[in-house]
């Protein structure tokens, strides 16, 4: 694709002074691994594609599911059975052919995890489990790795950026993994199909101001009610 074709493609948000050529340029040559492509990771992957992120990450091992399709809206029907990496980097290169999309179609483990996350500058954390949110955590803190953390559960989400520019992660916020049994989840809760798209924007949205080097959250966590529309912000 030209230069002109990548100038149009772009413009809208290469005309914020904020951004401009060279903060476009900064996204073409990030590194980005989303870790899980359901209901969160699908509007990042579809974000952060469409904005430029030059090479990106998608890290999955799960299949698709027709309960999925209510609220992770980069898979049809005619889809359900298939892997979810596969499927979601098809759409996402589809999405911006200018960009590189690689499929991880397996599970992050203790063996894995610094080999697959040493590869990228920033990590954003869809997944829907303690276990791999802490292993993700800890890895990004021993790689000194960006980590773009969000969660959901019924109409609620929150969101933080981890171990930034000298920043703290998940274990001085909850130094310790609660037990799953302790801990509701959406299998057995229920989840609005929208909420996810409003929290993995907003997951999206932060990733791409750390690229561009714009103010980002630092030690704060987000909580936001959106059955009341509450927006809570706490240090940390």
């Amino acid at each position: 694709m030209s230069i002109i074709q990548e100038f149009l493609r772009y413009n809208r948000q290469t005309i914020l002074p904020e951004i401009g050529d060279e903060g476009q340029e900064k996204l073409k040559k990030a590194r980005v691994l989303v870790i899980g492509a359901g209901g969160l990771g699908c509007p990042i992957l579809q974000y952060i594609s469409t904005a430029g992120v030059g090479f990106i990450g998608i890290m999955d091992f799960d299949t698709i599911e027709i309960h999925n399709l209510h609220r992770q809206i980069l898979y049809t029907e005619n889809e359900v059975g298939q892997l979810k990496a596969l499927v979601a980097k098809k759409v996402v290169s589809e999405l911006n052919p200018l960009i590189e999309v690689v499929a991880i179609p397996e599970k992050l483990t203790l063996e894995n995890a610094a080999v697959i996350i040493e590869q990228y500058d920033i990590v954003v954390d869809g997944s829907d489990n303690f276990k791999t949110r802490y292993l993700v955590n800890d890895t990004c803190v021993e790689l000194n790795k960006v980590l773009i953390y969000g969660s959901i559960l019924k109409f609620e989400g929150q969101i933080a950026v981890f171990n930034h520019n000298g920043s703290k992660n998940l274990r001085d916020l909850f130094p310790e993994m609660p037990d799953p049994k302790d801990v509701p989840n959406c299998n057995l809760n229920g989840v609005l199909g929208t909420l996810p798209g409003i929290i993995g924007t907003m997951m999206a949205h932060e990733t791409l101001k750390v690229i561009l080097d714009l103010p980002a959250l630092k030690n704060e966590l987000v909580l936001f009610n959106t059955l009341n529309w509450s927006f809570t912000k706490l240090n940390f």
